[in-house]
């Protein structure tokens, strides 16, 4: 099944240079309209060669160093909303940024796919303004243009998410966000993900010890599930790498074990023989890594806000801490008894949020609206 139609069609996001869920979004509305071009700011084709195959339209952005991407809000909301896609018939948006802000015709289509409203303007800007991750020695000068940009780019912000004729929001919770922030209306649409690669073998390998995995940045919060694993003196294996490394290692005690670099079947495997997903991260969008343990079997001890809510369900496919510190992970830690969870069943439940799901849901919600 795909999205074969005689309409124009073109696909925007905000950048391509690192493969991760909102990519992988862009990827799968790729294979479902494989000949609509898709605009961005920025393309990094060595790092994505899944999308080498497609009509990828860059402009003057894209000559820029790929390394200041995330910190150039400002041209990127001047570049996209001067994108003028008239011509199109449709055009759908997957955006966490600017790319929403796009210029269309009077009788063209937008939908726009949206994985969180912009982080650094609504939802994470106080991180943002005391971490905003510059080079070294060029932090205030990040911390100078948040301060004093913010209230007009959010005014920017909250007009650009006025264009879109519909919204689909990746999960409950962005999908409140979007109604709080930008006072409207969503569907919610779960990302894609690749659910089949953590499908368990015949004969699962025995489950031992806790996994933590992603970025090691602030907001991610791996310091809690190193330092409650630390103080109960049990297994956990850390995957990953960031700016936070060497902080988390300096904390860990000798049951914690550190792999920064793990390759995608390596990831499978210590997730298929994990005896859980800690998964602390501070109000996740969506979090595709505790579906992709759901996917191995695995139960997800998660913080009990954000995108969580949405596959964590208690006492079936995992628990919820309740406060973000090391004495509520503990007690959930404690509470918790691998014995009760049946991995198929927490497998099985990772189904509905498949590549085939998402599909699925995008190409009802175009044809239900008469769109396609």
């Amino acid at each position: 099944m795909d999205g074969t139609s005689k309409k124009k069609i073109a696909i925007v996001c905000d950048w391509l240079v690192n493969i991760g869920g909102a990519e992988r979004v862009v990827y799968e509305l790729h294979n479902l309209f494989p000949d609509a071009p898709i605009y961005t700011s920025q393309y990094d084709p060595e790092r994505l060669s899944g999308f080498n195959e497609a009509d990828i339209r860059t402009g003057w952005l894209n000559k820029l160093p790929k390394a200041l991407k995330k910190f150039m809000p400002v041209l990127r909301a001047w570049y996209f909303s001067h994108l003028d896609l008239s011509d199109y018939d449709v055009v759908i948006s997957a955006t966490g940024a600017e790319a929403k802000s796009v210029k269309t015709g009077d009788s063209t289509i937008h939908i726009a796919y949206i994985h969180s409203p912009t982080h650094y303007y609504w939802i994470r800007y106080d991180e943002y303004l005391s971490s905003p991750g510059f080079p070294k020695g060029l932090n205030w000068l990040a911390y100078l243009g948040l301060k004093f940009l913010v209230n007009p780019m959010r005014r920017w912000d909250f007009r650009a998410a006025q264009k879109p004729d519909y919204l689909i929001a990746n999960s409950t919770h962005i999908q409140a966000m979007i109604k709080k922030y930008y006072k409207r209306d969503s569907i919610v649409i779960f990302p894609p993900v690749e659910v089949d690669r953590f499908k368990l073998p015949s004969n699962p390998p025995l489950r031992a010890g806790f996994v933590a995995a992603g970025r090691q940045t602030p907001y991610k919060r791996i310091d809690l599930a190193v330092a409650a694993c630390t103080q109960l003196n049990v297994p956990l294996v850390v995957i990953g790498n960031g700016p936070d490394h060497r902080k988390l290692e300096r904390m860990a005690g000798r049951s914690v074990i550190f792999l920064s670099n793990v390759n995608d079947s390596e990831m499978v495997a210590h997730f298929q023989s994990a005896t859980a997903l800690i998964f602390p991260t501070n109000i996740e969008d969506f979090g595709v890594t505790g579906v992709e343990a759901m996917a191995a079997g695995t139960p997800v001890i998660a913080y009990r806000k954000g995108g969580p809510l949405d596959y964590v369900v208690p006492g079936k496919t995992g628990l919820f801490f309740d406060k973000q510190n090391v004495k509520s992970l503990i007690k959930t830690i404690e509470s918790f008894d691998p014995s009760r969870f049946n991995n198929e069943k927490i497998a099985e439940a990772a189904q509905q949020f498949s590549v085939k799901e998402f599909r699925r849901h995008i190409l009802d919600f175009v044809r239900d609206n008469d769109i396609i």
